[in-house]
């Protein structure tokens, strides 16, 4: 189990810069929403981190040239990642917690 947490915990940042790319992220805007993701989570967590990694691949992808509505397409690729990888890692620990109980009673 503490293997799988590391791996799903790993995931959790790693499936928000998959989804910008998936959505046509530059590198400049997957290193925007990593960085913006680091500064937020430390300044304003959780809130900080969504709203961080989203205003940093928009940043970042405005500072590689592109027009607002392809920065914003990037952006919103970098919402879906961090939903995605909050659902796998809500499942996860609801699958935790049903082996907990179960071994429990």
């Amino acid at each position: 189990m503490a293997g799988l947490t590391i791996f799903v915990t790993i995931l959790d940042y790693v499936i928000p810069a998959g989804g910008a790319r998936k959505y046509g992220a530059s590198k400049w805007g997957v290193a925007g929403a990593m960085t913006g993701m680091l500064i937020g989570l430390f300044m304003f967590p959780p809130w900080g981190m969504i709203m961080g990694s989203f205003i940093g691949a928009f940043a970042g992808e405005l500072l590689a040239r592109k027009e607002g509505k392809k920065a914003l397409r990037a952006g919103y690729g970098v919402f879906v990642g961090i939903m995605v990888g909050t659902g796998l890692k809500l499942a996860f620990s609801g699958t935790i917690l049903f082996f907990y109980i179960k071994e429990m009673f």
